[in-house]
């Protein structure tokens, strides 16, 4: 009985020192990756756990998704290969609460078209992407920072190459893909304001309310003076007619 306690006292002292260890070996602000596999550790094939792939062209030979195993050391990639213009992603969808956000990966590049856009991390709504990487480049950090209004929102994190109306073909890998909430984004940073955004896309410009008016007036008269020129015969007509009559009578 009497060596029961100190055996006790022992074990919660080594659970208390290896739990020690392990917070220390975590850098000081690290935030938790909200990506599903961003590491990409999981895979099989054309297959990685927590993502799908995506293209605005689907053809067959067009564009080929790989993922790459960590080996010796390095750690596991995708890769997208594009023979043929297009705009071919790994995109994964994710709800996010309101807040700040950063959202980033690295990318490398080999033979990507230097005149459309390159390879980017993404959210699938208007023009909210990093900076791209065109031509050959080696790992190269990208990212933005990401507001969410308050009432959250649903997105889609993209790991791209290509754009919108931006087809391109090349090589592109990505690693270490990661969406971690924050406190704010640093100055002089690549920023974008969810809810503004969506706000635009749903409303779009409308100018001043009397501009507005003024068209509708437009196109209702335009609409009545096509509408009479087709119901009603010309002058013209109009006379040769009263004139037969008159001979008539």
């Amino acid at each position: 009985m009497r060596n029961e306690a100190p055996s006790t006292w022992l074990r919660w002292a080594g659970a208390a020192f290896v739990l020690a260890l392990m917070a220390a070996a975590v850098p000081a602000g690290a935030s938790r990756d909200l990506l599903n596999n961003g590491d990409f550790t999981r895979g099989s094939g054309e297959s990685v756990d927590g993502w799908r792939t995506d293209a605005w062209v689907l053809n067959a030979g067009t564009t080929e998704y790989e993922w790459i195993a960590p080996h010796h050391g390095e750690p596991a990639k995708v890769k997208i290969s594009s023979a043929r213009d297009n705009d071919a992603r790994w995109v994964q969808g994710l709800s996010l609460g309101p807040g700040w956000y950063h959202i980033s990966v690295e990318a490398r590049t080999r033979k990507v078209l230097s005149f459309f856009t390159g390879a980017t991390v993404s959210v699938l709504e208007d023009g909210i992407m990093s900076e791209d990487l065109r031509g050959d480049h080696d790992w190269t950090p990208l990212g933005f920072y990401l507001h969410v209004g308050k009432h959250g929102a649903d997105i889609d994190v993209a790991l791209r190459l290509g754009g919108y109306m931006n087809l391109t073909r090349g090589q592109a890998w990505f690693r270490h893909a990661r969406v971690v909430k924050i406190a704010g984004p640093p100055e002089a940073s690549r920023v974008f304001d969810l809810d503004a955004i969506r706000k635009t896309e749903t409303t779009g410009p409308i100018g001043h309310l009397w501009t507005l008016a003024a068209t509708f007036l437009a196109l209702g008269s335009s609409t009545l003076i096509g509408w009479r020129m087709m119901t009603e015969p010309p002058v013209q007509q109009r006379r040769a007619e009263r004139i037969q009559r008159r001979r008539r009578a």
